[in-house]
């Protein structure tokens, strides 16, 4: 088992996670019993990586349900309509927000009383925690096998223990790896303007005692010229029918670099980030986030006053420069459009 914290969890009725926006320099904890802590946590990139923010999403629908006042069902289940609608809104491009929030509400249809609608909605809430940990155990040991000794790989972002219930998705295969015995080096992307490669990659990998380096994010070209990189792994919080991949800002061009230069590109992902109702970019929201949050670093304006910034939170990778994308059902190849639905269903 990786010596891990556990990025969110349920505890006696509370929903408790990491703050990863004062990671590496403090691991707290926001403890709460209100939904609407849950989704400013989301909303705010307290807890951020599609599979994470899928189980918190669940989650936060489970907080109104134990904590909803009286015994009316038709009122439980109108204001349920209402609270899912808020919670799917928190952030638009990872698709397992809304599937997540889709599935509990699904089963809360079931329910003949509001005792039962909160028992099922916790219920699928804990399912969806634990599948996400088994699907990430699993991508883990498929692509482990992608990795040789004394191979040095490269990702973008934290695609990590910390983006998820456990173990990652494109740290995944890098921890069972380690488990062998296969030594390894990977470089972290700093991935601006949050930092989540040089802040929560390097963090959750030096604590699993593997060999990690940062990069600026554009130095991926000279990288792939100098330091013989063997394989790129990447997360994605959103993947199409045909394969397009949506994951954070930065990984686009480090698959056009990677093709250059003959690096396998793989994605890792569980079968909850595919989105099967989309099919090109044109059907991926892209979230455009504030553009203080690039002017600003610690509170500190780093452009003149009066230069705003463009900020797009994600980028979509599109299907050729991929060679693989590894999920808990197999690592599935080109030709795309067809080995995803056959594959992921």
């Amino acid at each position: 088992m990786l010596n891990l914290p556990r990025t969110i969890e349920w505890v006696n009725g509370r929903v408790r996670l990491i703050n990863q926006k004062l990671l590496p320099h403090r691991l707290e904890y926001i403890e709460t019993s209100s939904w609407e802590r849950v989704v400013k946590a989301i909303k705010d990139m307290e807890i951020r990586g599609a599979p994470a923010i899928g189980v918190a999403a669940a989650y936060a629908v489970a907080l109104f349900a134990v904590n909803f006042p009286g015994e009316n069902l038709e009122a439980f289940m109108k204001e349920l309509e209402r609270v899912a609608g808020v919670v799917k809104s928190a952030r638009p491009t990872a698709v397992n927000l809304s599937w997540a929030v889709n599935r509990v509400v699904r089963v809360a249809m079931t329910a003949t009383s509001v005792e039962e609608a909160r028992k099922v909605i916790l219920e699928e809430a804990v399912k969806i925690h634990r599948e996400d940990e088994e699907a990430n155990r699993r991508i883990g040991e498929l692509g482990e096998q992608l990795i040789s000794d004394g191979d040095t790989i490269i990702t973008v972002c934290n695609a990590g223990s910390l983006a998820t219930s456990y173990w990652g998705t494109a740290t995944a295969p890098m921890y069972v790896a380690k488990e062998k015995g296969k030594n390894f080096r990977v470089i972290a992307l700093e991935t601006r303007p949050y930092l989540q490669g040089a802040r929560l990659t390097a963090w959750e990998l030096k604590m699993a005692g593997i060999d990690v380096v940062i990069a600026t994010d554009n130095s991926i070209g000279i990288l792939a010229m100098k330091e013989k990189i063997d394989l790129a792994i990447t997360g994605a919080d959103r993947i199409t029918a045909q394969g397009y991949v949506a994951n954070k800002l930065g990984t686009y061009p480090l698959a056009l670099v990677a093709r250059v230069h003959n690096i396998p590109f793989y994605v890792a992902a569980p079968s909850s980030s595919f989105d099967l109702n989309a099919r090109g970019p044109e059907d991926i929201e892209i979230e455009v986030r504030s553009p203080d949050e690039v002017v600003y670093i610690a509170g500190q304006r780093i452009t003149p006053e009066g230069v705003s910034a463009i900020y797009y939170a994600f980028d979509i990778t599109p299907p050729q420069l991929v060679t693989g994308i590894i999920t808990e059902k197999g690592i599935i190849y080109p030709p795309f459009e067809k080995n995803i639905r056959r594959t992921i269903g």
